[in-house]
Parts: structure tokens; C-alpha cells; sequence
């Protein structure tokens, strides 16, 4: 079924990043857009500009951050035939935040019930539990 892992682009996007757009095809992408931030940074001008950014002053960081964001996303789909889903929420908030939680959980769940398995059904653990009882000497086992 699904398995889900997150990644924080742009941080990962010399590691996790290059591998969804250039590795095996066997996920799909998820993002999830914030339309408003609660705060936000103005970048100011530096005088010297020893770092090239200037060209950025008078920009938020929550512009910048959903540049690059749509600069990934157009990577990975148009680069990288990355299948993507984008899910967006006016906000994050506990509710926004108990609703993605409840997705992510239910698009699990049925993703394996699809493949005919029961998700809550973990055969493993049972075999890992009696060979610890085993290994500890555990009457019975």
C-alpha cells in the first residue's frame, strides 16, 4: 500500500529531491500548500549584496518559498514524470492539520485493503514478539 515518508523541500532537495525526480518510478508525490502564513519576512536590501540576493529584497519569504515550490513541482512532473497531488489548505491549523492526518491515515488504510490485505493485521509483529519471548525464555515458548 501507500507508504508514506515526508520530505522538506527545499532542504532535501539535493538528497530526496533529485531521487523522486530522477529515481525509480515507483512513488508518487504529495504536496501540501499553506495559502496564508500567520507570519511572514519581508528580505531586506544589503549594501555589499557578497551573496548575489539582492535581486530578492522587498520579497517574503512565504513568496519565495512557494516559488520554489512550484519550481519543484514543475521538476518533478515535467522533468521526471513524477505523478503529483497538491493539497491545498487555507491555513494550518489544528483543524487543517486533524484533517491531514485523517487523509493520510484512510488513503493508507484503503490503499492495502485494494491489495487485499488488512492493514491492521500485522503477522510479523506476532512472529517477532514469540521469538523474543523464545530468546528471553519466556515459559511457554
Amino acid at each position: 500500500g501507500i507508504f508514506p515518508a515526508a520530505v522538506d523541500l527545499t532542504t532535501d532537495l539535493h538528497s530526496m529531491g533529485q531521487f523522486i525526480q530522477d529515481g525509480s518510478r515507483l512513488m508518487f508525490e504529495t504536496v501540501v500548500n499553506i495559502e496564508k502564513t500567520d507570519a511572514d519576512i519581508v528580505i531586506q536590501e544589503e549594501a555589499d549584496d557578497l551573496d548575489g540576493l539582492n535581486y530578492l529584497a522587498g520579497k517574503s519569504v512565504d513568496y519565495v518559498n512557494k516559488r520554489a515550490c512550484e519550481g519543484t513541482i514543475d521538476a518533478h512532473v515535467n522533468t521526471g514524470n513524477v505523478p503529483n497531488i497538491i493539497i491545498s489548505l487555507d491555513k494550518m491549523d489544528a483543524y487543517g492539520f486533524g484533517y491531514m492526518v485523517y487523509f493520510f491515515e484512510m488513503s493508507c488504510a484503503m490503499s492495502v485493503y485494494f491489495l487485499g490485505v488488512n492493514p491492521f493485521n500485522q503477522p510479523g509483529v506476532e512472529v517477532y514478539k514469540k521469538n523474543m519471548f523464545k530468546l528471553l525464555g519466556k515459559p511457554g515458548y
